[in-house]
């Protein structure tokens, strides 16, 4: 007799979709079992309002995790940036797969990169960390643009483009790679130019603590360097004690001296929406061998940001 299927739940966009059809292929040869997708609605996805002024954190969780608790979903994927940094009760992060590439992309008009866009150009953006960077950008290199929030799937985002509404969206680089519409990008942007948001291009496959044989099922997809990346990426992003809406970015990434890997680099910027004032810090370390070192080398950049005035430009939040 067949096993019984483990139900994965997911949200209902195009990308959740995508994203946990690929874990579902993943998690099904780990386990030998059938994996079937369980579509949720989160509030999230149902309210229309700007995803700043409905708290950010958390919206797209929410409903996933209580469909967890009640035992209707085995276990569930989200979008690590989506995730709140708190820890849980009854639920663990088993698995955080390999991180796809987590860079911020523009799609323009007319083939256009950043620097091309016209005096002027209406770049479309959900995140006030976006926002403040590309207006620091901007002011820095003599441009002249105005950033438009927006919201919604990827094919309305990228409309407003097609029909000229905007000049130019930005979105993440690994969204629009699990899609299969990354042909679409115009330009890639440098991460020096606008640094990614915390745990940006990696998933988290959360379960009840209590299933042990998931849990360790599901461990076998984690990734230990993109786990030690995001673990401190987010660490920075609690120790600010900021939401996910906050325009805080993050990257952690590994230096090679040649095959070996030598250190963790982490970055973190924080800045107000219209780019005048940016704290921007690095820290390098060994990298982080334990849960815990992750979190120190994220809390201490965090302490050396707030030290230079970060606190004071997290209050702002998009209007």
């Amino acid at each position: 007799m067949t096993e019984k299927a483990l139900r994965l739940g997911t949200r209902r966009s195009k990308l959740a979709m995508a994203q946990s059809g690929q874990v579902a292929d993943a998690v099904s040869q780990v386990t030998g079992r059938p994996v079937e997708l369980v579509e949720i609605t989160t509030y999230g996805d149902t309210s229309r309002e700007h995803l700043a002024q409905i708290g950010g954190t958390g919206v797209f969780v929410a409903a996933l995790r209580e469909a967890l608790l009640r035992g209707e979903v085995d276990f569930a994927v989200h979008s690590l940036k989506d995730l709140p940094t708190a820890q849980h009760e009854g639920l663990v992060v088993a698995a955080v797969p390999v991180r796809e590439d987590p860079r911020d992309v523009v799609v323009a008009r007319d083939a256009r990169k950043l620097t091309d866009l016209p005096r002027g150009a209406r770049i479309g953006t959900g995140a006030p960390r976006r926002m403040a960077q590309l207006n620091a950008y901007a002011r820095t290199h003599g441009m002249e643009i105005e950033t438009v929030p927006i919201r919604g799937n990827v094919d309305t985002r990228i409309g407003y483009v097609r029909s000229g509404e905007l000049d130019a969206v930005v979105l993440a680089a690994a969204g629009l790679n699990r899609v299969g519409r990354i042909d679409e990008v115009t330009d890639f942007l440098s991460v020096d130019t606008v640094l990614p948001a915390p745990g940006q291009g990696a998933l988290a496959i959360e379960c009840t603590a209590d299933n042990a044989e998931l849990v360790a099922a599901l461990a076998e997809l984690d990734d230990p360097f993109t786990r030690a990346a995001v673990t401190a990426e987010r660490s920075l992003l609690a120790a600010l004690e900021a939401g996910c809406s906050a325009p805080v970015g993050a990257l952690a990434d590994l230096l090679a001296d040649g095959q070996i890997v030598k250190e963790m680099r982490l970055r973190g910027v924080v800045g107000t929406t219209d780019g005048s004032t940016l704290v921007q810090l690095s820290t390098t370390g060994p990298v982080p061998e334990t849960h815990e070192a992750a979190l120190a080398l994220g809390r201490e950049l965090a302490t050396e940001m707030l030290a230079q005035g970060a606190a004071g430009l997290m209050g702002e939040r998009a209007q």
